[in-house]
């Protein structure tokens, strides 16, 4: 598919979805070719999210906040 760059520039949102389905866009300025919007070949595992992180994280022993707590119950006199 070839486009303007005033028109790329209105439309940008819609090409990336188009760019992301696979097709590839080339960019005319005067009827020339300038540039070619192509999907990205290695987009990387994604880290999971702070959610799911804390899912996973399992609480062993005593919270450090009962330790505090009975360090200074033990603490005083």
């Amino acid at each position: 598919m070839e486009i303007s760059a005033k028109e790329a520039r209105s439309k940008f949102s819609s090409l990336l979805k188009k760019v992301e389905e696979g097709d590839e866009i080339v960019i005319l300025r005067r009827r020339k070719r300038v540039a070619r919007l192509v999907a990205a070949e290695n987009r990387g595992k994604r880290l999971p999210t702070l959610k799911h992180f804390r899912a996973s994280v399992k609480i062993k022993g005593t919270t450090l906040g009962a330790v505090v707590s009975r360090e200074r119950e033990e603490a005083r006199y």
